[in-house]
């Protein structure tokens, strides 16, 4: 029997710097598992590290040019190198920055944990390749996002729940 790991199984790989309290890794691997699951990618790697605002704004601004700390950033990787074989296939990177996913929570009426998945999956589509620069590519990412959502047994992340936190 030989230990290295199936190249079916995806390997997703947390790396914690971030002072707010987070998931255990195997939540972010179950969230991540189900959606390389819906996107058919198998065999494949992925990085996600959790940040404070201070790492995801050098990021930013070293990456993409814009001076202020996102809620998630994500780097593909497009190198098709040959890999040994059972070796799984790089993805890419993402960076999850942990207070500004924690203000959005608040801001937008959805747990800590509802806002985190549904930003490590918007990350995840686009190491996929897809994008939301036009309205066609939007909503179908929307749709795609939703949909591993409610596999998940989460909700939709695009319907807020204000009105459930608002005084009866």
């Amino acid at each position: 029997m030989s230990s290295t790991p199936s190249p079916a199984i995806p390997e997703v790989d947390i790396d914690r710097a971030s002072i707010v309290p987070a998931p255990d890794d195997a939540v972010f691997v179950a969230w991540a598992t189900a959606a390389l699951a819906a996107l058919h990618l198998t065999g494949v790697n992925v990085a996600v590290r959790l940040v404070d605002e201070g790492e995801a704004r050098q990021l930013n601004r070293d990456y993409r040019g814009k001076d202020y700390a996102p809620n998630v950033l994500s780097f593909p990787l497009d190198d098709d190198f040959p890999l040994p074989p059972g070796e799984p296939r790089p993805l890419g990177d993402i960076v999850l920055c942990l207070p500004v996913v924690q203000a959005e929570a608040a801001e937008y009426g959805k747990t800590f944990e509802q806002r985190l998945a549904h930003l490590l999956i918007h990350g995840l589509l686009h190491l996929a390749g897809h994008s939301h620069d036009e309205e066609p590519r939007r909503l179908a990412m929307e749709a795609l996002e939703t949909a591993i959502m409610a596999d998940l047994g989460l909700p939709d992340p695009y319907l807020s729940d204000l009105s459930t936190l608002a005084p009866q």
